[in-house]
């Protein structure tokens, strides 16, 4: 069983912000969570499409 790692955005300041998310980074994929619910589960994405997802947020 692999332990994942999960962290929050340098830019999210505890207590502050009410919409953080957690980022985990597998071998081949990216796990996303909301930080305020972790138990609620999570999105798993491959690193491309996570690219993908993180460019058209930019835009």
């Amino acid at each position: 069983m692999q332990v994942v790692t999960w962290r929050k955005s340098s830019q999210s300041v505890e207590g502050t912000s009410s919409q953080c998310v957690e980022l985990a980074a597998l071998p081949s994929r990216v796990g996303i969570r909301d930080s305020k619910a972790p138990e609620a589960g999570h999105l798993m994405l491959d690193r491309r499409d996570f690219r993908a997802l993180l460019a058209e947020l930019k835009r």
